[in-house]
């Protein structure tokens, strides 16, 4: 059920990008017991104009590869799962595509499960009985 949502500086290649994406499946399959197939991730490409970052904000050196990644999730996890998540994202992503982990930004959204609809306008982890 997460929904996750990249952006980054426009220029690499598809296999870049679908590393990406690959990773951040897997780190959630690994940390968050996201289901087989639970997969919508989109990836967003902006001109240098279009994408501002702080270049060392709290102290992490960033550079023009930063990747800020939000994932939206039912509030279901537990802090040491996020943390686990943050660690996992930042060592598959480490390994490919090769990102520096100072080039990772992650912003976890959490929303009750009610408000998540899979296709035919059902709420499919609302309470049946509301």
């Amino acid at each position: 059920m997460p929904m996750t949502r990249v952006s980054l500086r426009r220029g690499k290649p598809a296999a870049y990008r679908q590393a990406i994406l690959d990773g951040l499946y897997l780190a959630m399959r690994e940390t968050f017991d996201v289901p087989d197939d639970d997969r919508f991730m989109t990836i967003s490409e902006h001109d240098e104009d279009d994408f501002s970052y702080g270049k060392s904000y709290l102290g992490i050196a960033r550079s023009d590869d930063l990747v800020m990644i939000q994932i939206t999730v039912s509030k279901t996890r537990t802090i040491a799962q996020k943390k686990a998540l943050y660690a996992r994202i930042a060592e598959r992503l480490s390994s490919s595509p090769g990102l520096r982990p100072e080039d990772i930004f992650i912003n976890l959204v959490e929303v009750a499960p009610e408000n998540w609809s899979f296709g035919h306008g059902i709420a499919h982890y609302a309470p049946r009985d509301a």
